[in-house]
């Protein structure tokens, strides 16, 4: 497969090329421009948590995880990062460890209603 498409141009037009791809819900071709971008500014966060989502609406759970990992390693207070680890895990069964990236999101939302137990 040529991946040339998918590589070219300046970190900036990658970006809205991914986006392109995104909104059109595209999400494999998305996840294709965005992971080289990533491994050209692994240190931005915007490009990593689109990748996750691109993998997580693609079905590549294991992936969308691998890099919400990374984000939430890096900055345990990413609500989005930490909600979005949870379906992710819930979509992979994994109900339980699920709950707590869950119940963090929330706090970090300040949704404490969804924090409280029947």
């Amino acid at each position: 497969m040529d991946t040339t498409y998918y590589g070219h141009g300046t970190p900036a037009e990658r970006w809205e090329r991914a986006l392109m791809f995104f909104d059109a819900k595209d999400y494999a071709a998305a996840a294709r421009v965005l992971d080289g971008l990533v491994e050209e500014v692994p240190e931005q966060t915007g490009p990593r948590l689109l990748l996750a989502r691109s993998y997580y609406h693609s079905a590549q759970l294991r992936r969308a995880e691998a890099e919400l990992r990374v984000l939430v390693e890096r900055d345990p207070v990413e609500h989005y990062a930490r909600l979005m680890l949870g379906r992710t895990l819930q979509r992979q069964g994994r109900h339980e460890e699920a709950e707590s990236h869950m119940r963090i999101a929330s706090a970090l939302a300040g949704d404490f209603d969804r924090l409280q137990r029947p």
